[in-house]
């Protein structure tokens, strides 16, 4: 299926030098990660398959613990993958927060989650810093794009298309009667809610408000009752409608518990009458990987039921416009440029002319058996190949990975192609410390753009 990336899409063909290619087998890699995990073992059966010795795994757990000496070898290539699909690493996150009611499924905690977990992050690539470890990603970037608020302001002061969103004013949404009246002084009727700090559509709400005031909240999170009584959220594989007041206001006040980001829901294009957007996987600064992602109902994630589209199909009706998104995701790269990897959520309009970006994933490569875009030098590669050739040219540590990318970075050999672009800073929105060029600082705790 031209779906799984074998399609005839091309990325925009602006040849660069190439750096001859050293040999993979004499780079060591490690990874963060967990231990067993589908990512782990995708990216382990990559190393060795590229010829490298099998990569030391560093546990997030001993990381989060703060174990004594938890970090890589010195003198490995590191990357950083999610500490998503844990138990024990979920306990150890957000655990405190919730108490006696914690369980993998709840949705709530999230703010607990995001501040162990960058501390962690920064713990980690500190360690690895000390022992001479070029990190293939940068905390404060990881940060930064676990904000969904803060990659929206980010992209937004940057000039990338980006759905409107409702500026809270520095005061969160309190619950269902306070949403509501901000979404109807906004002149939003359509509009989808997520967790600051969430991934893989936990949480996330698609609310539609009807002429009459009828309102109704599409999404995977189930209402439970919790230890005391009081509304629960748990993820489901089975995404649900809620459109009775009671519902309503349990269902908002639950995910109030933590801070949100809210954005009008922009009509989106669809494929054999799905809805549909596109998944890009960004590799040193090139788009390498693109899936088409539809479904029946507001999300796509392919967990909660979307199925692959036809990329093809995708590229023929966008006619130069596929040039463009592929160059807008580029533009998005850029934003972050000292991690290899992003995944870049496109929305495409009616039509599939024109995109707005929804989210920017800092492990949103898991697409297995996907391989890479023609001319993007990753052909043959699914995502975890392509990471590992692009990452036998790392950069020294604080340099810049895009940047080396648009120097001539090359894939299997072959070079990357795309436009020579000067990748534009990294913007910090108002109110919020800025992210320093170097990303040497700490990062910058959550804000209301």
């Amino acid at each position: 299926m031209a779906g799984e990336g074998a399609g005839g899409s091309t990325v925009p063909a602006h040849p660069f030098p190439v750096r001859p290619a050293s040999s993979t087998s004499a780079v060591r890699f490690a990874v963060v990660g967990n231990p067993g995990s589908r990512r782990v073992e995708l990216f382990r059966a990559a190393v060795v398959a590229a010829g490298s010795p099998v990569p030391e795994v560093v546990a997030w757990r001993d990381v989060v613990r703060g174990t004594d000496g938890a970090g890589p070898a010195p003198g490995t290539l590191v990357r950083i993958d999610s500490p998503g699909e844990d138990a024990e690493v979920d306990r150890l996150l957000r655990g405190d927060a919730l108490g006696e009611g914690f369980a993998p499924a709840r949705v709530e905690g999230g703010a607990a989650w995001f501040a162990r977990f960058t501390a962690a992050l920064r713990q980690v690539t500190a360690r690895a810093a000390e022992r001479g470890c070029p990190v293939l990603a940068d905390a404060a970037e990881i940060a930064v794009m676990f904000d969904k608020r803060r990659t929206h302001a980010v992209l937004s002061a940057a000039g990338v298309p980006v759905p409107p969103a409702l500026d809270q004013g520095g005061r969160p949404i309190e619950g269902w009667e306070d949403l509501r009246e901000r979404l109807a002084a906004a002149g939003m009727t359509r509009a989808f809610v997520k967790p600051a700090h969430g991934s893989s559509a936990s949480g996330v709400t698609a609310v539609e408000i009807g002429p009459r005031g009828r309102a109704r909240a599409t999404t995977s999170a189930e209402l439970a009752a919790g230890p005391d009584g009081s509304p629960v959220l748990f993820n489901s594989l089975k995404v649900r409608r809620y459109t009775e007041e009671v519902d309503l206001r349990a269902l908002f006040g639950a995910l109030a518990r933590d801070p949100s980001h809210v954005e009008r829901w922009l009509p989106k294009a669809a494929q054999a009458g799905r809805a549909a957007d596109l998944r890009v996987v960004v590799t040193a600064g090139r788009p390498t990987h693109a899936v088409v992602r539809t479904s029946r109902h507001p999300m796509t994630n392919l967990h909660l039921g979307g199925a692959r589209g036809d990329l093809d199909a995708v590229r023929a009706l966008a006619g130069p416009a596929w040039r463009d998104a592929l160059e807008m995701c580029e533009r998005v790269a850029a934003l972050f440029p000292r991690s290899l990897s992003i995944g870049v959520d496109l929305l495409p309009a009616t039509g599939w002319r024109r995109y707005a970006v929804g989210e920017v994933n800092a492990f949103g490569d898991l697409l297995p058996r996907l391989t890479g875009l023609p001319g993007s030098g990753a052909e043959g590669l699914d995502t975890y190949g392509a990471f590992i050739a692009a990452a036998r040219h790392a950069p020294a540590a604080g340099t810049s990975v895009s940047a080396t990318a648009r120097t001539g970075t090359a894939l299997a050999g072959t070079p990357l192609r795309g436009t020579a672009t000067t990748s534009p800073s990294t913007v910090s929105p108002p109110g919020a410390a800025p992210l320093p060029a170097a990303h040497a600082a700490t990062p910058p705790t959550g804000i209301h753009p």
